[in-house]
């Protein structure tokens, strides 16, 4: 599709609405408020995509290497059939055209940045006077492509820091927390696109995933490379078909299969509660223990029904013993383990566990902090984090928004801004150009600065005329984001 079409019906005549001699819209991307308590800063990513998806490749494939007539016809078809005959017109379509490229300047903040809410993490505006309506009618893709990558970055990080926190109290492998959190969301996104974004996202903090394209995205938008870096990996996993197909009657000869003749050495992670996770735990394990001890390799035992809390820690008011003592104390009675040097408990390593349905930041805390008085190091269980966690967000999670600031009309520069008198102050904007700074590790703002002042600052340039001058590796923004 011409991606001029990528956008709000209101935007396309929006060129007519400004007023007469406007010259140039100055706008910022920018997180106004959070609605995840505790969360004060928000991870920057996913623009470099942006920018090499959409304004390089989309716009020389459907637009710019498109024949013209062609081009400027199915524009005028289409806006005529959704707003009826109006004015909105097509000569600068064709103008744009004719130039060849986009005419804006894009300044950010580093990717992987962690960005205070109401600090804007880019700007936009545009090089020639002619395109001025150009700025803000990117908003719509800006804001439909960028805020879901922010996002899920930022609670990727808020699970790694749970994750970690108990990994140094508890763990003699804190480094397994890379991965510890396991990208399970894929088929539960709002489609394609969105659960690549948001996997990427995850593996800023992560290791692991079942996103097998995040992979090949990642080396495609983000200079990363599978031959010689580790992006994103996993294990042999079963399902439940696999199980059913396999009978009730013989889940222990499906185990036995899977473990001595299917995957005889490796990791392998059994889906096992099909049918009764206790039975599994308490009849099959203690016969399977031997097999499972000799194997070079991990048997990870996966249960995926019930509160996630409960099944692997226990639940005191639980109706029988098994209930009370939860997945991790169970394997512990079958195989042991060791106490390490922190005085906590750690599963032989020939098994494990892995729990992988309605996961939130919440419920990792809550397991880990009751592991932890069980006497359970916290890196004894791996966490699917699923679109539970990643598709149950908006752009409002963290306000984004896009809005102008400044402006220029018959050479004259204007400070502009919002700020709505029937609004809690969550829609008040910045006022005219900005500058970003860092003081205290921190990023600070600095509204209505002169064009020089903005020339400085951390907003850097990484877009131009139709050249991407920034490109940054994943390896960095990873690097950044620690």
């Amino acid at each position: 599709m011409n991606p001029l079409l990528l956008t709000d019906g209101y935007k396309v005549d929006h060129r007519r609405q400004y007023p007469d001699g406007t010259t140039l819209v100055y706008s910022n991307w920018t997180p106004r408020k959070s609605r995840i308590e505790g969360v004060e800063k928000v991870v920057f990513f996913g623009l470099q995509y942006f920018i090499k998806k959409y304004i390089l490749e989309d716009f020389e494939t459907h637009f710019f290497n498109q024949p013209k007539e062609k081009v400027v016809a199915e524009y005028s078809r289409l806006i005529n059939n959704y707003l009826g005959e109006n004015q909105v017109g097509t000569k600068h379509i064709e103008d744009l055209h004719d130039l060849g490229y986009i005419p804006m300047v894009i300044k950010a903040l580093p990717e992987g940045a962690c960005v205070p809410i109401r600090i804007p993490m880019f700007t936009m505006y545009n090089t020639l006077p002619e395109f001025f309506w150009l700025t803000n009618y990117f908003e719509t893709l800006v804001s439909a492509v960028v805020w879901m990558p922010c996002t899920s970055a930022t609670i990727a990080k808020q699970y790694r820091k749970v994750l970690d926190k108990f990994a140094n109290e508890t763990s003699s492998v804190p480094e397994f927390v890379d991965w510890q959190g396991h990208d399970f969301s894929m088929r539960g996104m709002a489609g394609i696109e969105a659960s690549l974004i948001s996997a990427c996202g995850h593996l800023l903090s992560f290791s692991g995933t079942d996103t097998i394209p995040a992979i090949s995205f990642l080396e495609h938008y983000y200079n990363a490379n599978s031959n010689n870096e580790l992006i994103g990996g996993s294990v042999s996993a079963t399902e439940h078909s696999v199980m059913c197909m396999g009978t009730i009657e013989d889940e222990i000869g499906t185990f036995r299969r899977l473990i001595c003749e299917v995957y005889p050495k490796g990791i392998v992670s059994i889906v096992s509660d099909t049918w009764d996770l206790w039975k599994v735990l308490t009849v099959y394990m203690p016969e399977l223990k031997n097999e499972i001890l000799n194997r070079n390799g991990k048997v990870v035992i996966r249960p995926d029904s019930g509160d996630p809390v409960d099944i692997i820690c226990g639940n005191p008011n639980g109706i029988n013993e098994n209930e009370r003592k939860g997945v991790i104390e169970l394997l512990w009675e079958t195989f042991g383990g060791s106490v390490n040097s922190k005085g906590f408990k750690e599963l032989d390593s020939h098994i494990g566990a892995i729990y992988g349905d309605s996961i939130t930041v919440d419920r990792a805390t809550q397991i880990c902090e009751r592991l932890k008085l069980k006497g359970f190091s916290s890196t004894n269980v791996v966490l699917g984090i699923g679109s539970y966690t990643y598709q149950y967000n908006t752009r409002d999670t963290f306000g984004f928004a896009m809005k102008a600031t400044y402006g220029e009309v018959n050479g004259e520069g204007r400070e502009i801004f919002k700020d709505p008198i029937t609004d809690d102050g969550t829609k008040k904007s910045a006022k005219g150009l900005m500058r970003i700074d860092l003081a205290n590790e921190t990023y600070v703002l600095t509204d209505q600065v002169t064009w020089n002042e903005e020339e400085q600052g951390e907003l850097k340039e990484v877009f131009r005329d139709g050249k991407l001058l920034l490109d940054q590796t994943l390896s960095e923004i990873r690097l950044r984001l620690k």
